[in-house]
């Protein structure tokens, strides 16, 4: 089908007669009309219900006026590509690490094939500073989180926040839950502080850091828990087991006199856990060393 048949197609349909969609096209009455007769020529339909009040699609007009309009759009859209000179220039990009560590570095590679005379200039920090100099303008673009409720920006993706832990870390019933936080005001801080004084529950921050991996190191170390995008919790699940098998490998080319050494001070006592130590949490997920649990 003829790009221009289905266009005057469209107009008519949209325009609701001959008259108004030649006005559109800039086209004469008579040729809109003959291009309607070609196009129902070559699909062997009737696509219009011609009266001397109006103009109504048919069933088959109703079936096609979708696909002539998603093809007209595809038409538009690889002209615009075609003809339009290549970008050039620098895109000064802010993201939070959640993001970074996730889908973006792929998205910047696809960026950077299809735009090479594009500069990408790529900062990654915490949704608050990262906002402010958006605001300054020394940042074109910033993936950040919001709290619900916010209705700045354009939404990308909604997703649960979750408490990772350790494998190794237990929750003790009556102590005060130790928190690993951003050291600066986050989304994710703020909403953990909020969601733990709603409960009435009893935290303490003993450790902050102005990265998650500074907080993603405390959390696998079992010093604490922290509040987490769900899938940043599975990432460092993913990590730690990879970290965990590295180190089992390690440990394994060992010199048999190095084992046995170890083997001797474990039997000593000075390198030995209870089982109590040992035992986590009843909430937890067993899915890998960093696993998300639910607050007592």
């Amino acid at each position: 089908m003829e790009f221009d048949l289905l266009r005057s197609f469209v107009a008519v349909a949209e325009c609701g007669g001959f008259h108004r969609a030649a006005e559109r096209l800039n086209l004469t009455q008579s040729t809109v009309s003959q291009q309607i007769k070609r196009l129902e020529l070559e699909t062997k339909r009737p696509l219009f219900r011609r009266t001397t009040r109006m103009v109504a699609l048919t069933d088959d007009g109703e079936m096609l006026l979708g696909e002539a309009r998603r093809l007209l759009q595809l038409e538009e859209g690889a002209r615009r590509r075609l003809t339009s000179p290549p970008l050039s220039g620098t895109v000064r990009l802010g993201a939070v690490e959640e993001v970074a560590g996730g889908s973006l570095p792929p998205a910047l590679g696809r960026f950077a094939s299809s735009h090479p005379n594009v500069k990408l200039e790529v900062q990654i920090g915490v949704s608050s500073p990262l906002i402010e100099q958006l605001d300054a303008g020394r940042l074109d673009v910033v993936f950040a989180k919001r709290p619900l409720g916010t209705s700045r920006g354009r939404l990308v993706w909604r997703e649960q926040m979750v408490w990772a832990a350790a494998e190794t870390f237990k929750l003790v019933s009556g102590a005060a839950l130790p928190l690993a936080l951003y050291r600066e005001h986050s989304v994710s801080r703020d909403a953990a502080l909020i969601a733990l004084r709603e409960r009435e529950l009893v935290w303490q921050i003993v450790y902050t850091s102005p990265s998650l991996t500074g907080v993603r190191a405390a959390v696998l170390a079992g010093l604490a828990i922290t509040p987490l995008p769900a899938s940043a919790s599975e990432v460092m699940s993913k990590k730690s087991s990879k970290e965990s098998e590295w180190g089992s490998r390690a440990s394994n080319r060992r010199r048999p006199a190095a084992c046995a050494e170890r083997r001797k001070r474990d039997r000593e006592g000075d390198r030995g856990i209870s089982d109590h130590e040992s035992r986590a949490a009843e909430t937890a997920c067993r899915n890998g060393s960093v696993r998300p649990v639910v607050a007592p």
